[in-house]
């Protein structure tokens, strides 16, 4: 790898790993936060709205971003949704009004799907030298050690005084990750895909079908907002504790993310399949109270997903409709995200039983889309 690619692609990585300190330093315990203001498992639920949220833009920021022919609106989008990410959690610092809670995590989910398409094409083009799987495997575990470090820093935070200090003390790292990224873009300032855009974005029929399995693996995944209102509507853990069990969750998902990486690179599609079998084991172990155990499982399931879909879509679809297909994946994963979140919420509250079998449908019918797509590639 150049060292200009280089230093881009490690620029990169610690963007997400600041980004993600902040962003997921507050997720560790914005399900917990809810119910200390007073609100209920439905308004907990709202949270997979904001994801949905962040899917709409990502599929805006996808369609922008692969019919422009600059390079300059790649990256500018890149630092607005930045911005916008990464200012919106300390602001939680400011408010216990749910309602203001509720539109602060949107604002933050909208900058995160915004830049996500096409920060990712450019990462897809940097690690072409080390094999994707590799590369977006080495991201993520990088972009996973921020997610451990942030919780462990709101816990500390809680435990000296509260929810203010943890929200606002996470803008360090915002800041942080505005630098690196800065440094990023004057290490790769011109991104290849913008010369080979046609605007058409294609995407084919097995692309489509991976889509729908990760759709339904996000339908069946139960969202850390409903598990960290669990565990706190249920006394199964202190505020701090709630924040080290996410942190645990991180942990697991950083330790899978450089394996799933490398298990793309041999074995492809198949690799995924570990996701599924995951996402639905840790819905009774969190139910259940098994609280240590279901976080390391979580875990799994997220970096396993989150390491090989980037470098699948990068496989799939050729390098001109890369952000309009990152775009579209993340719109339709994160609609089926939405809508299993919300619909855990409600049965949470009428038989938490009934979340075990939304989760068992969902993964099992994209196991068995995975399993086809697998052997269809054969």
């Amino acid at each position: 790898m150049q060292k200009k690619l280089l230093i881009a692609f490690m620029a990169l990585s610690f963007v997400s790993l600041f980004a993600d300190a902040t962003y997921e330093g507050a997720r560790s315990v914005i399900g917990s936060y809810i119910e200390y203001i007073g609100a209920t498992a439905v308004i907990a639920g709202l949270v997979g709205v904001g994801e949905f949220l962040g899917y709409v833009f990502r599929l805006l920021g996808g369609v922008v971003a692969g019919r422009s022919r600059s390079s300059k609106v790649y990256w500018s989008i890149v630092f607005l949704g930045y911005g916008v990410n990464l200012v919106a959690v300390p602001l939680l610092a400011f408010t216990r009004n749910w309602t203001y809670v509720i539109l602060l995590v949107f604002l933050e989910r909208i900058g995160k799907g915004l830049r996500q398409p096409s920060r990712d094409v450019i990462l897809s083009e940097i690690t072409e030298g080390i094999g994707r799987g590799k590369g977006f495997g080495i991201h993520e575990l990088l972009d996973q050690i921020g997610a451990l470090i942030g919780p462990i820093i709101v816990a500390y935070a809680l435990y000296l005084d509260g929810y203010s200090l943890a929200f606002l003390i996470l803008s360090i790292p915002a800041l942080l990750a505005i630098i690196s990224l800065s440094i990023g873009y004057a290490s790769y300032p011109e991104v290849k895909a913008v010369r080979k855009s046609t605007g058409s974005g294609k995407t084919g029929r097995i692309f489509w079908i991976y889509a729908a399995a990760m759709a339904l693996f996000t339908m069946g995944f139960m969202h850390w907002s409903i598990v960290s209102y669990h565990l706190k509507a249920a006394n199964l853990a202190s505020d701090e504790e709630i924040a080290l069990i996410y942190a645990l969750a991180m942990a697991s998902d950083a330790v899978m993310a450089l394996p799933a990486g490398i298990m793309y690179d041999k074995a492809g599609i198949a690799s995924v399949l570990i996701a599924p079998v995951a996402a639905f084991l840790e819905v009774p172990l969190f139910l259940s109270g098994n609280s240590v155990l279901a976080a390391v499982v979580w875990g799994i399931a997220m970096g396993a997903y989150e390491t090989n879909i980037r470098a699948a879509v990068a496989d799939l679809v050729e390098a001109e409709g890369r952000a309009y297909a990152y775009g579209i994946f993340g719109f339709l994963t994160g609609g089926f995200w939405m809508a299993g979140s919300l619909l855990m919420g409600l049965l949470y509250e009428i038989n938490r039983s009934f979340i075990i079998h939304l989760s068992l449908i969902s993964e099992a019918l994209s196991f068995l889309l995975l399993l086809a797509l697998r052997r269809s590639s054969h």
